[in-house]
Parts: C-alpha cells; structure tokens; sequence
C-alpha cells in the first residue's frame, strides 16, 4: 500500500500561512468597507427614503425657559414661561415630558392641568406631538423675598425635556417617489445626454490631444524635460485657479480670448462662451480635454518608449510612410494603454463635477447628473432624489464596465 500525497495546499502549514494572509489582508478589507463599501450602502438606502436636508437630525422636542414681568419686590407678580416645539416640520415625536427644579420663592397662582409640582420636582406630561408642534406654557408666580435672596434668577438648573422619535432615515418606511421624480418628464434625459456628450467627447478628445503630444516628444532634443514638464502643468495645477483662468480668458466683457477674435475679423461681438447654448457645452468639454490630456500623455509615451524600435527600422528599410508605422505598429502596441486610458477617464468624466460647477455652476446646458446631485441634494433641499440620481450615476458606470469589459477589453485582449 503507498502513502497518498497530500494536495498542495490543504496541509497544515498551507492552512496556517492562509490565515496569516488573510489575517493580513483584514486592514485592508476593513479600509475598502468603510470608504468605499458602507457610504454605497447609505447612498442607496438613503435613495429609497422621503428624506429631505432637514430630516438628517431626528426630530426632537426643544423647551426655552424665562421669567416675564420684570418683579421687583416681594408679592410682585410674574410669569413663568416655557416655550416649547417640536423641531421637525413634519415628523412627530411621542412621550413629551418636561421636568424642572422650581425655583424657590416662586409661589404658582395656577398649574396647567398636565402638569404636577410636588416640592421642589416640576414635572408635565405633554404626550404626542405632530410635526411642526408649537405651544407656550404659562405659569402665573407670587414671586417671595426668597427669590431675591437666591439673585432673582430663575434657578440655573435648566429645564430638561423626555421624548421618543425616530428618524426618517432609521424607519422602516421606503418609497419609489425618489426615482419617479426624477425620471418624470425629458429633464432627465437632457441631463443624460449633456453627460454622455461632456464624458464621451472628453474623453477621447483627451487620448486624443495625449497620443498627439505623445508623438511629439517621443523624440530626443534640447529642452525635452522642460516641455514634457510644461505639459503636465493643466493637470497639476490646482482646479479652481485654472477654471477661473478660462472664465477670465473667455470673458465677453474683458476677457483677452475675445478682444483677440474681435481685431482677427472673426467676429463682429464679444462672444459669451459659458453664457450661451451650445456653446457653454463646448467650452467645458475643451476645458476637459486640456486639462486632463497631460494623464494620457504620460501613460502612452511611457508606453511607446518601451517599444523595440527594430521594428521601425525594418519599417524604414521597407519604405513604409509615417502613417503606416503609425497605424501597422505602434498604434497596435498602445492599444491595450489606450482601452485602460479609456476605461479610467470615462468614469472619471462621468463622475466629474467641481470643473463643470466652477467655470458655469450647470446653467447654459451645461447640467450634468453630478450637478444634478448637488442641485436635488443641497439647492432643493431632497436628500433623497439627490441619492437617487447618484443610484442612476452608479447604475450607467457599473452598465459601461460591464459592456467595457464584456466586447471591448476581450477584443484588445485585456
């Protein structure tokens, strides 16, 4: 009879060093969850909630304490007052009991039936309170000697209110509202199509301007560091001071872009490049495809100076055109580069918004869903159709890498 071998890797040590990997491993996992993972999960929870800006804080019952009547002297009458309200405008909250240190010298002429002063324990059971709940309580006092004795204050304990409420974000309550708000009418689907246009077109124009400037400085001359530096100056510079750049650069009224094509005979008028449709459109799309071409432009040229340039000499000896050693050899070579290029950028222009808010804040049809975010969000004030169309935002990527990655990576063999 002959021993069996075991399998690679079902031993003990197999085992051990398994657990020490994943043990490893565990960082990581948490750090992925808690970035990336659970705010997703929020997002699409808060997607299918009514939940507007004001109802990220529970409701809660809130209660204002003071003295009215200015007293004097002992004998002097007042009114003890308590403001009291519920926070929320629409949610209610339930169990409203108030409870107070009495004041000394404070003697009450009448007590509000739901409330009790037993000593110097003042307590008032309120019960449920709707949305938007308001109301004053009034004590009329006998104010004594002892009240001037203690500072003629109300006594610095404050008063304390007990309530029970749930948030609109913790309940058990779900809506479609969200979404069928924002599909409802063609506002969305302009908004769709300005995006697809703005990612699309910025995209590949900036592969485009990469691979171009790529093939320009594929070469060795004086001053190739300098310029290769210069290029990358639209990417590293911070995005608010070259988006204000443009705005100045462009402006109709002192803008030098202008005043150019004005003496040139181009035009007749200053033209309102951020102000006026389509135009607007077209400008932030050139903006995109200047200011991150230099990301292309690095990847291809590290690319194509990895290239065997045996192949462009048997090129040359074959009296091949520029064109040809272009299209036949290197352009297959930077294929697989241009597909991830294109995978990353596109996702990443989908999910741009800071250079479209700064040069136009979304007007002049130039509203893409990130702005739309932002609109439903913080400018109309509905967190949840805010979420919503972030939901659509994550369901048009994950479509695209899948369609990405399902004809487009199998055919440059990714």
């Amino acid at each position: 009879m002959s021993d069996a071998t075991p399998p690679i890797g079902t031993g003990p040590l197999a085992r051990r060093e398994a657990r020490l990997a994943w043990g490893l491993l565990f960082p990581t996992i948490f750090a992925v969850a808690a970035v990336v993972v659970l705010p997703l999960i929020a997002v699409f929870w808060i997607s299918f909630k009514p939940v507007e800006l004001g109802d990220l804080r529970p409701p809660e019952a809130i209660v204002r304490e003071d003295l009215r009547g200015n007293p004097e002297a002992a004998g002097d009458e007042a009114t003890l007052r308590y403001r009291l309200r519920n926070s929320s405008a629409e949610a209610g909250v339930t169990g409203v009991v108030l409870t107070d240190s009495w004041t000394p010298g404070l003697e009450p002429v009448a007590i509000d039936p739901r409330c009790n002063l037993d000593g110097a324990a003042f307590r008032c059971d309120f019960g449920d309170w709707e949305g938007g709940h308001r109301e004053t309580l009034t004590i009329p006092v006998i104010v004594g000697q002892a009240f001037f004795d203690n500072g003629a204050e109300v006594d610095d304990t404050p008063a304390e209110i007990a309530f029970r409420s749930q948030s609109v974000l913790t309940s058990g309550e779900f809506t479609l509202d969200n979404f069928r708000a924002i599909f409802d009418g063609n506002e969305f689907w302009s908004v769709l199509g300005v995006t697809l246009f703005y990612t699309v077109f910025g995209t590949i124009g900036a592969l485009v301007m990469g691979l171009f400037a790529a093939m320009l400085l594929n070469h060795s001359f004086k001053g190739q560091g300098i310029l290769r530096g210069l290029y990358l100056f639209p990417y590293v510079a911070p995005v608010i001071a070259v988006a204000f750049a443009w705005i100045l650069l462009f402006d109709p009224f002192s803008g030098s872009a202008n005043a150019l094509l004005v003496q040139m005979g181009v035009t007749d008028q200053a033209i309102n490049f951020f102000g006026q449709r389509p135009l607007a459109l077209l400008t932030v799309t050139a903006f995109e495809i200047w200011r991150y071409f230099p990301l292309s432009f690095l990847f291809i040229l590290a690319r194509m100076q990895s290239i065997d340039t045996d192949m462009y000499e048997a090129a040359d000896m074959d009296g091949a055109s520029p064109f040809q050693k272009f299209w036949y050899l290197s352009l297959p070579m930077l294929l697989g580069i241009l597909s991830v290029l294109f995978l990353l950028r596109f996702i990443w222009t989908f999910n741009k918004f800071d250079d479209i808010f700064l040069l136009t804040g979304g007007n002049a049809g130039t509203r893409t869903l990130t702005v739309n975010v932002y609109e439903q969000a913080f400018a109309v004030s509905n967190i949840g159709a805010g979420a919503a169309v972030a939901v659509v935002i994550f369901g048009c990527l994950i479509l695209f890498s899948f369609f990405f990655f399902r004809f487009i990576s199998r055919e440059e063999g990714l």
